[in-house]
C-alpha cells in the first residue's frame, strides 16, 4: 500500500527542467529517426523514378 502512494505521487509531481529536457531529447531523437527515415524513401523513390525515366527515353529514342 505504502509504494502505491509512493507511485502516485511519482506520477502527479511535477517534472525537473532536467527531466524534461531528457523527455524532450528522446521526442527529438524519435523526430529524427522518422525524419531520416522519409529522406530515405524519397531518395529511393527519385533514383527509381530516374531509372524509369532512363529507361523510357532509350526506348523511344530506340524506337524512332
Amino acid at each position: 500500500m505504502i509504494d502505491l502512494i509512493k507511485d502516485l505521487k511519482t506520477l502527479f509531481q511535477r517534472m525537473t527542467p532536467m527531466q524534461m529536457a531528457v523527455d524532450e531529447l528522446a521526442e527529438a531523437e524519435l523526430s529524427l529517426l522518422k525524419a531520416e527515415t522519409g529522406v530515405e524513401y524519397a531518395t529511393s523513390l527519385v533514383m527509381y523514378n530516374k531509372a524509369r525515366v532512363k529507361r523510357l527515353r532509350s526506348y523511344i529514342i530506340g524506337e524512332h
